[in-house]
């Protein structure tokens, strides 16, 4: 049976993602890096692997895949986006909001979506 062991970003800067994720998420190198692909674990080896590899297509607005990062209830969620803001992450203008979101829209320095989940929202 199949399972999933990385997801792959593409980004303009693999040093700069390298930074930015390894801090967003506590992750380190698997290996050492290239110009233009690094590879990153959690640090006791467990779960998926985020893979950063250097990239000319350009951020789509709607992305058809992304990152959901979860935080345990609001104000996790409101510290954790706070954060990611302070490591370089810009919160988007995000045009799908629902009525009540239990979601934040994100984007990492390079302009890659994600989104920060309030997993305790009603």
């Amino acid at each position: 049976m199949l399972r999933i062991g990385t997801v792959v970003l593409g980004v303009e800067d693999v040093p700069r993602a390298v930074e930015f994720w390894s801090k967003a998420l506590g992750y380190v190198l698997r290996e050492e890096m290239d110009d233009d692909w690094a590879v990153l674990v959690p640090p006791g080896g467990r779960g998926f692997g985020l893979a950063l590899g250097l990239s000319e297509t350009p951020v789509q607005e709607h992305p058809r895949v992304h990152l959901d990062l979860y935080a345990g209830d609001a104000a996790e969620q409101a510290a954790e986006v706070a954060r990611l803001i302070g490591l370089g992450a810009e919160r988007v203008e995000w045009d799908r909001y629902p009525d009540d979101p239990d979601f934040v829209v994100l984007a990492d320095p390079d302009g890659n979506r994600f989104c920060v989940i309030d997993t305790a929202h009603g």
